[in-house]
């Protein structure tokens, strides 16, 4: 496909640390000249020391309409963004961020696109019994999208003990299913999924212990690089369904790309 781009393409920035890993700059440049915008989406690899910073530069780019938000910044940018979505504000998480005439409007995507990839792949969450790794800023999207969904019960692990048990406390107040800690054994649940970063890097851990799938289980995964994480190769060896971090960002695409060009 020839890119449109020229002095009046408008610009859409996808930033993270690390970023090299990120689809979006092509894809989502993709969906836009599909719909035959002029707009492009850039990767901005950005340290969270220098968030606030680059965001107050980018605020005087006239030609920018929007950002996407990927680790390790999404909880952080909520605290930027001048007004925030019902739900990114419950969950205090942004994943995309547009200009909404002189003000910065943020939204919260991962959860919904988690399900979403879930239920495309053959995953039923009505009654069942879910366990979540990672409570940052894509885990605590996708645990409020799963519990809604309809899990009887949702177990999440996280090494920050405070975040974790803050979730669970919001979670549990929704008066859904139960909310409680959980383990890497995930012995006992039907749905089992990643909401962590490890997988990016080659001899990253296992984010639970897989001695324990099932063939009755289902997995997911947020990480889309590789393409087939060590987690997903590890179900698919034991019988289990699964949903890869690339059939989930086939969904929040294309929720990102309709948020950031609504007017």
């Amino acid at each position: 496909m020839e890119v449109q781009l020229n002095g009046s393409t408008r610009i859409y920035y996808v930033i993270g640390d690390p970023i090299a890993q990120v689809k979006s700059p092509s894809l989502v440049t993709e969906a836009f000249q599909n719909k035959g915008l002029n707009a492009v989406c850039i990767p901005a690899h950005v340290a969270p020391e220098d968030l606030a910073a680059f965001f107050e530069g980018i605020k005087k780019m006239k030609n920018v309409d929007g950002l996407m938000i990927t680790v390790p910044h999404k909880i952080a940018f909520a605290d930027l963004c001048d007004d925030l979505s019902d739900a990114a504000r419950f969950l205090h998480t942004t994943n995309c961020v547009r200009r909404d005439g002189g003000k910065w409007l943020g939204d919260m995507f991962d959860g919904q696109a988690q399900v979403e990839a879930l239920q495309r792949n053959g995953a039923q969450l009505q009654g069942k019994k879910a366990v979540l790794a990672g409570a940052g800023g894509a885990g605590t999207a996708i645990a409020y999208a799963i519990l809604t969904a309809g899990v009887s019960e949702l177990a999440i692990v996280e090494t920050d003990q405070a975040r974790r048990d803050g979730l669970i406390e919001r979670l549990n107040g929704l008066g859904l299913g139960k909310v409680y800690a959980g383990t890497t054994d995930p012995t006992g649940f039907d749905i089992v999924v990643n909401a962590t970063p490890m997988g990016m890097s080659e001899g990253d851990p296992l984010p639970f212990d897989g001695d324990k799938l099932t063939a009755d289980m289902f997995v997911g995964d947020v990480v889309t690089t590789p393409a087939l994480t060590a987690w997903i190769a590890r179900a698919q060896q034991a019988g289990c369904r699964t949903s890869t971090g690339m059939d989930m960002f086939e969904s929040v695409r294309d929720l990102m790309v309709d948020f950031l060009l609504e007017k």
